[in-house]
């Protein structure tokens, strides 16, 4: 196949060994004890996430009830940057304590939005959203559907997205140019907002990379404090809590869960393939979210997912994705499958093949919820 590094593609990826240095799959981590810690510090230290601090103090702006859901509108603020904003989402009357889903939204090219992707939480809805829902999630907005079931689903808006976007008044002419604030959620102000963003990414990496942390460390952070306000809420049992997401939102489960081991049970849809296929083959289809720097020499992209084993994780992709390489994709399922298998849980791992260009359909959807049934109210 054609490669992005031309005749520099093969020695680009045979710059580290297969398995990784500290890959699960190589015959000197014989248990599961010995290799995780290891692994899961190198993966953190590798991520330079920045501090958080402690659990933010929450503002709840609104409270009501919406198509059978108790709607909670919070705020938070973080040591950096805008409030973040969350919408939470669980079953009217409902008592606690209830397992919990930290709902993660998409990439999109749309960082004008953020929680409301997966949510809806009015019957007028932003057109767009509509949209949005109709081509990547079957016209469901899943995080509901999902509450509906008995969950508690928290939904932040994460770093550069929606209330954690980046203002023009804050920035120099020469990098908004033409970013000019219109009248708010306007058809002009959204798609100016997201051609700026796109254009922007590469100079936040950079800009990063020079403050000694990643882009993957920042909303790392961000959704680690999400996490902390789930876990600490009186409804919600800390024990019994999963992630999940689609595309970007697939990207932060992944990173999440090799993160943190308060997620007992994760679901990342549409974000699975290796480091070899964004090295070789679809880095140019990608965002600056996903790469840490120096970390493929020790873990495969896969294995930051198997970082959680032996708890529950299914992998849901799409054959015909547009975004990855299908034969990595198959790849990066059979490094998982022998992960699980030598932690001797394999029956806690599964990947499901749909047919269909990137997405999350209510197929997909139902395999999800299911496996969160399965793991999470158990």
């Amino acid at each position: 196949m054609e490669n992005m590094l031309g005749a520099y593609g093969e020695w680009a990826a045979g710059l580290v060994d297969d398995p990784p240095r500290l890959s699960y799959r190589r015959p000197e981590f014989r248990r599961l004890g010995d290799w995780q810690p290891r692994a899961r510090t190198r993966y953190q230290d590798a991520l330079l996430s920045p501090d958080a601090g402690p659990t933010p103090v929450v503002e709840v702006q609104h409270a009501f009830e919406f198509d059978g859901l108790a709607v909670e509108t919070l705020r938070w603020q973080l040591p950096y940057g805008p409030a973040t904003e969350a919408y939470l989402l669980k079953p009217a009357g409902a008592r606690g304590p209830l397992p919990a889903v930290l709902g993660l939204h998409d990439h999109g090219g749309n960082k004008y939005f953020g929680k409301r992707k997966i949510t809806r939480i009015t019957a007028n809805p932003p057109p767009r959203m509509i949209e949005h829902q109709e081509k990547y999630y079957g016209g469901a907005a899943w995080a509901n559907e999902l509450a509906k079931r008995g969950y508690v689903v928290l939904v932040p808006d994460t770093f550069s997205f929606a209330s954690r976007r980046f203002r023009a008044g804050d920035l120099p002419e020469r990098i908004k140019r033409d970013l000019v604030e219109k009248k708010p959620e306007s058809p002009e102000e959204i798609d100016a907002y997201n051609s700026f963003a796109g254009n922007h990414e590469h100079l936040i990496a950079k800009s990063l990379f020079c403050g000694g942390t990643t882009w993957p460390g920042v909303f790392v952070a961000d959704d680690r404090a999400a996490l902390d306000v789930l876990c600490a809420r009186p409804d919600v049992d800390a024990e019994r809590v999963g992630c999940c997401g689609l595309s970007g939102g697939g990207l932060r489960t992944v990173y999440l869960t090799g993160a943190d081991e308060r997620i007992r049970c994760s679901v990342p849809v549409g974000m699975m393939t290796t480091w070899r296929d964004y090295l070789l083959y679809k880095c140019f289809t990608h965002t600056w979210m996903i790469y840490i720097p120096g970390l493929p020499r020790d873990l495969d992209y896969p294995e930051i997912l198997g970082l959680n084993a032996p708890r529950p994780t299914l992998v849901l992709s799409n054959n015909q994705d547009q975004l990855f390489t299908l034969s990595e994709m198959h790849r990066a399922d059979e490094i998982l499958k022998a992960v699980y298998a030598k932690a001797e849980a394999a029956d806690r791992y599964r990947t499901s093949f749909y047919d269909g260009p990137h997405k999350f359909d209510r197929a997909m959807q139902a395999e999800a919820f299911e496996w969160f049934d399965r793991w999470l109210k158990a």
